[in-house]
């Protein structure tokens, strides 16, 4: 008879604290034993020369998600999530978006049906807030964090979307009774509207100008004043998606003041810049993502943040769209202006490799540090750890197997999501992950795919007043 059901055997495991070698038992989908020389599986993986680290998290991910009349995202949960799977990642957590007028728990139903039986990743769900009244502020969302979705984003921009001030204080008092946490989309949506006009009335409406309708500034002024409305609240708030120095600033001083703040930023903002936008073409429009990518000193600084522990979470911001088709970036509208070209671009299965090899192999932060960047900050931040995010006896057996040998070129024929192109077309990469364990089922082993659609699923998620930790 067995002792384990798997051991991966003779890697270097990886945590946020520690670097070790040593072997992983796993029984009914749990880590059941860390140590040397384990024996007596149904089935053994050699990890040997290769890094053993929990399975990645990616914390804001957008898939099948309402995108506007004529607009459709090019991923849906099955793709989304099994290209999540060869980038190294374990768990996502996309938005339940509330759209104005409809019940949030209708609308969490119908995602729920969207995601059951079609998942290759577990997954657990943010919910977005875009109409505050009092019913849902109320009633449903502390109902909902007690029922395990246990974080809120809110947005300062999009037109059908932002909340005022106010309703962002109603609901950050929600997160302070009931535990959850709060994401913040911080750009100052007048601001932006009044460059618009500017920019239409000049006949300046190419994709370069989403770029400079959105500059620094109005994602520096809504930073300081959604950490302002938390301090007020006295409440802990996530900066979601930093693309720049001035904004990291608002952050660090903040929490010089004592507030709680959790930073976030994506590879866009490490590895593109507002010149991407020029394309010929109309080619530009593949680069349309809010906040926009900066210059290469706002690069610097996002570095920085990274290198300094400034910044909490890397996440990828997946959004993505079709480049060449009329109900994507290419549609009748957003090729007459930028104002309609859908917001956002792919990347959740390039944001662990890009981090791996700008990060730790070019030396900028350690391997520890790229865990927790990864995986283990996520699963703290928004109450799925300790069962995620660690390799630890007790935790979920998901585990990410990462050569660092690869060198391989970032090619969109050779990934996995619903969208046309890659952001990082071209890109070379040293260190991929080769094979994914998730629940201590293999997904992918030496890059093909083992697991099916269905294997994975949804994951509720603890509040800061019931999280074990």
């Amino acid at each position: 008879m067995s002792t384990f059901d798997l051991i991966v055997q003779g890697g270097t495991i990886v945590t946020a604290s520690d670097v070790f070698k040593a072997d992983i038992g796993i029984v009914d989908g749990r880590i059941a034993q860390i140590g040397e020389n384990l024996t007596g599986a149904m089935q053994v993986i050699d990890a040997s020369g290769k890094y053993v680290l929990p399975g990645g998290i990616d914390s804001h991910v957008h898939v099948s998600q309402p995108s506007g009349d004529g607009i459709v995202m090019a991923d849906d949960f099955e793709s989304g999530t099994r290209s999540a799977l060869f980038g190294g990642n374990t768990t996502i957590m996309p938005f339940c978006l509330q759209e104005k007028g409809r019940p949030l728990r209708e609308a969490l139903n119908a995602y729920h049906k969207l995601a059951e039986g079609n998942c290759y990743t577990d997954v657990s769900f943010h919910l977005i807030v875009s109409d505050a009244t009092d019913a849902l502020l109320g009633q449903d969302l502390p109902a909902l964090a007690a029922d395990g979705y246990s974080s809120f984003k809110v947005f300062m921009t999009y037109e059908d979307l932002r909340l005022s001030d106010a309703d962002i204080l109603k609901t950050l008092d929600v997160a302070r009774s009931t535990g959850a946490t709060v994401m913040v989309h911080c750009e100052n949506e007048d601001a932006i509207r009044f460059l618009i006009a500017r920019h239409e009335a000049a006949g300046d409406v190419a994709p370069r100008a989403h770029a400079s309708t959105r500059p620094v500034a109005v994602e520096r002024e809504a930073t300081h004043r959604a950490l302002t409305l938390a301090e007020v609240v006295d409440v802990p708030i996530v900066i979601v998606h930093v693309s720049n120095g001035e904004a990291i600033a608002e952050i660090a001083r903040a929490r010089a003041r004592g507030i709680k703040v959790v930073g976030e930023t994506c590879p866009q903002y490490l590895m593109l810049t507002a010149d991407d936008l020029e394309g010929m073409d109309w080619e530009g429009a593949k680069f349309v993502c809010s906040p926009p990518p900066r210059d290469k000193a706002a690069q610097d600084e996002c570095w920085r943040g990274i290198e300094t522990g400034l910044f909490d979470l890397f996440s990828s911001d997946h959004c993505p769209f079709r480049y060449d088709d009329e109900r994507g970036k290419r549609n009748r509208k957003g090729l007459e202006s930028f104002r309609h070209i859908p917001n956002g671009i792919p990347g959740v299965e390039t944001r662990l490799p890009i981090l791996f090899s700008e990060g730790v192999m070019k030396g900028r932060i350690d391997l520890p540090r790229f865990v927790a960047l990864s995986a283990t900050n996520h699963a703290k931040t928004y109450g799925l750890y300790p069962e995620k995010g660690t390799i630890a006896i007790g935790a979920d057996a998901d585990i990410a197997i990462w050569d660092p040998s690869i060198n391989r070129t970032i090619r969109h024929a050779e990934l996995h999501d619903g969208a046309d192109y890659s952001p990082y077309e071209g890109l070379d990469i040293t260190g991929w992950p080769t094979t994914v364990i998730l629940g201590g089922r293999v997904m992918v082993r030496d890059g093909e795919l083992m697991g099916k659609k269905g294997d994975g699923v949804y994951r509720p998620a603890r509040t800061r007043l019931t999280k074990s930790i």
